[in-house]
């Protein structure tokens, strides 16, 4: 991109077409800060898209409504990771890796029809460093005269989404018959003497013999018999 060769990109003009927001995400998502990077107007289409999913979470048939529910498992799962996320690659300048992670959040909560004032406003906050103007224009709607800059970074919680258990899928000779949550930390062992004890195995089993217990961590149980 050069004067010399007329292709310079006026951003005044993509700003007129697609927000200040979304130019400014669009080039944090282009790739690594330390990277060289090929620059594509034709990707901003997509985090424009974005933004607009983002407003939706607020905006239903444009009218404002927030709900004062109280957040389910699933969405204080989802918000908690989420921080915990922006937090450690803001940390390391991995700013495409949030923009990715805002994405994935914004699809989730619009999934479960999620518009919960215990989950957006964090939602919002660790947005501002990156969406301030949209970010801003939804925070006066809920904090009137208050500037969404000044907000704390949101605290996560690691219990919230960090699993100790992981639920198997328990089959027998290759045909899945049950799921069983067993704790992440078990040696293959003792997942055996776990498996073997359990009244729902030993009624498919009956009298056949266990022949061996294939057991892929954190993925699948195979019976053999």
């Amino acid at each position: 991109m050069s004067k010399s060769f007329y292709n310079v990109v006026n951003p005044d003009n993509i700003i007129e077409k697609y927000g200040a927001d979304s130019l400014r995400m669009f080039e944090m998502f282009l790739g690594p800060l330390t990277q060289f990077k090929p620059w594509k107007t034709e990707g901003i289409t997509g985090v424009y898209s974005f933004v607009k999913r983002f407003w939706s979470l607020f905006y239903k048939n444009d009218k404002f409504e927030i709900s004062e529910k109280a957040a389910t498992e699933e969405e204080e799962e989802v918000l908690h990771e989420t921080i915990f996320k922006i937090k450690n690659d803001i940390e390391k300048y991995s700013f495409n890796t949030c923009i990715s992670s805002f994405m994935i959040i914004t699809n989730k909560l619009i999934k479960v029809n999620c518009n919960k004032r215990e989950i957006l406003e964090p939602l919002l906050i660790i947005l501002s460093p990156f969406a301030p103007f949209i970010c801003q224009e939804i925070w006066s709607k809920i904090h009137p005269q208050k500037n969404i800059i000044n907000e704390k970074f949101p605290k996560y919680d690691e219990k919230l989404f960090i699993k100790t258990e992981f639920n198997y899928p328990v089959s027998v000779n290759g045909k899945k018959k049950l799921t069983l949550n067993i704790d992440k930390n078990l040696s293959d062992k003792e997942i055996e003497n776990l498996v073997i004890t359990k009244k729902r195995i030993t009624e498919i089993i009956g009298d056949r013999k266990i022949k061996k217990i294939i057991i892929v961590k954190n993925k699948i149980i195979n019976i053999v018999v």
